[in-house]
């Protein structure tokens, strides 16, 4: 399993540390010195995990996760700070964190939270039913209507992420970078794997699943006309 992880911290030396340290564990790290820089790269990219500090310039951590609870976003979150009172976890867990690390802490078991993060999102549970279609992401079965279909290895990846990131829209940004990583398709690639894709899910007698919605991305849901989607 690859995870990506964005690491919000505005002590450098530390960030640099953890994200060569993740790196050494295979782990992709991007990093963000502040939380309204945080807030950007999350809107802007795909992440598994969110490692957040709680006490930053311009943006402190908990108003980051606050904020980012209040777009819908799922992604994992990972508080950090120095603070280890009762009182400040049970702050951090209302403002939408998902667990919880005191500084000083043992790199081993960073990874290990992060590793328990990443698949509570993204690989925890391997059946998702959704509307009318079950999926077995481990089985690679695909079934809605009592039709069994049979995806691509690039259309498994797509309906993966939708499905779980449901009833979230997906940029284009956001799922090129979760299906192909750092090296970029061509321009019209991730245009065609959706067409196919929709072929096999989205037949004439159903209801759409999979949306296109203007300037945002994509989502697999029932329709919801007042966001207007497109289908182009």
């Amino acid at each position: 399993m690859n995870i990506r992880v964005l690491l919000v911290e505005d002590d450098l030396d530390l960030a640099a540390t953890l994200v060569d340290y993740l790196e050494l564990e295979g782990i992709c790290c991007d990093h963000a010195a502040n939380g309204v820089a945080g807030l950007q790269f999350i809107n802007q990219q795909y992440f598994d995990v969110m490692i957040l500090d709680v006490n930053m310039p311009r943006m402190d951590g908990l108003s980051v996760c606050r904020k980012m609870r209040e777009q819908g976003i799922n992604t994992p979150i990972l508080m950090l700070t120095a603070r280890d009172t009762l009182d400040d976890k049970l702050a951090g867990f209302s403002a939408g964190s998902d667990d919880y690390l005191v500084k000083p802490f043992e790199m081993r078991e960073l990874i290990a939270r992060i590793h328990v993060l990443a698949q509570r999102r993204s690989g925890q549970t391997n059946k998702l039913s959704l509307c009318d279609v079950h999926a077995d992401f481990s089985a690679k079965t695909l079934v809605r209507e009592q039709r069994t279909l049979q995806l691509s290895p690039t259309g498994w990846k797509i309906i993966e992420v939708l499905m779980r990131k449901s009833p979230e829209v997906v940029s284009k940004e956001q799922l090129v970078q979760a299906i192909w990583g750092d090296e970029l398709p061509d321009s019209d690639s991730l245009k065609v794997h959706l067409f196919k894709l929709r072929q096999q899910v989205d037949t004439k007698n159903e209801a759409k699943l999979i949306h296109t919605i203007a300037g945002q991305g994509f989502v697999f849901r029932e329709s919801n006309i007042s966001e207007k989607p497109s289908e182009k």
